[in-house]
């Protein structure tokens, strides 16, 4: 078990009183690749190029937004006998990725009513978009040193973690203690959701299923991985919040694949065909 920690510095560059940390570098990343991915795939169903760019300028702050008024909701009794201005302390930390893609979804759902492109279309050319970009997203987590779960014990060390790649293993000993890498655990299973969404786009599926497929799955891994963590929101006692919205879901997903399948008007397959 290691006892030293030698942390990497979160800061990127500093250029006189603006400082860039590693953390907003990674995000922007996943953004960026997320774009990518999505655009050059709406393209070759006949969205326009733009498409995805006009709706992240909107989708964008509005889950930020959205993000943060979810943490706030929570985590109350953090800032009752707190300034009012604190809930606006986006900079201190707090925001939950519930609370984004709640935001986001809502937003893509409006913007796709007024430009008339089906929903379902567009969600799912984006679903393998926002798992790449979750799963890139958590190494800004790493880097913070930040939603990581409880103290690893010698036997789990020794029987699972001990092929820890060295950098991970000392970022995430803190004070001598060598917390579960709940961010690495996170974003694998994250890019094993990518690659069966890309598998499963392949096989041309029911519009929307692809999207439905990625709430259950990033939920499953979300619902088990949140137990390890130490820095849970909580409805109350010991429920945490993120595995309650998790099980509703996933009984959500998988009840509107199967309602949406027995529905008598003719389906639409991913590339627009009937099915």
């Amino acid at each position: 078990m290691p006892v030293l920690s030698t942390a990497l510095n979160p800061i990127f560059l500093e250029l006189g009183p603006i400082t860039i940390y590693w953390y907003a570098v990674i995000i922007v990343s996943g953004i960026v690749i997320a774009l990518w991915l999505a655009t050059n795939e709406a393209v070759r169903l006949g969205l326009k190029k733009d498409f995805f760019s006009d709706l992240l300028m909107w989708a964008l702050p509005i889950a930020i937004i959205s993000a943060r008024i979810y943490y706030v909701i929570f985590e109350w009794q953090r800032y009752v006998d707190r300034p009012w201005w604190s809930i606006f302390a986006i900079w201190e930390g707090g925001i939950a990725i519930h609370g984004a893609l709640i935001g986001a979804v809502i937003t893509a759902y409006i913007f796709c009513s007024k430009k008339e492109v089906p929903f379902w279309k567009v969600a799912d050319i984006a679903a393998p978009s926002l798992i790449i970009g979750q799963a890139i997203g958590r190494w800004g987590n790493f880097m913070n040193q930040e939603a990581h779960g409880g103290p690893v014990s010698t036997t789990v060390y020794d029987n699972f973690l001990r092929f820890l790649p060295d950098f991970i293993e000392n970022q995430m000993t803190i004070d001598g203690v060598l917390y579960h890498p709940t961010f690495l655990y996170e974003s694998l299973w994250n890019l094993l959701i990518f690659a069966g969404l890309l598998w499963f786009r392949r096989r041309n599926p029911i519009r929307g299923e692809i999207f439905l497929n990625y709430v259950i799955w990033y939920s499953v891994g979300r619902f088990f991985i949140e137990d390890l963590r130490t820095d849970s929101l909580y409805l109350f006692g010991q429920l945490q919040t993120a595995q309650v919205i998790s099980l509703i879901l996933i009984i959500g997903g998988i009840g509107m694949i199967v309602y949406r399948r027995k529905m008598n008007h003719p389906k639409i397959r991913y590339n627009g065909k009937k099915a």
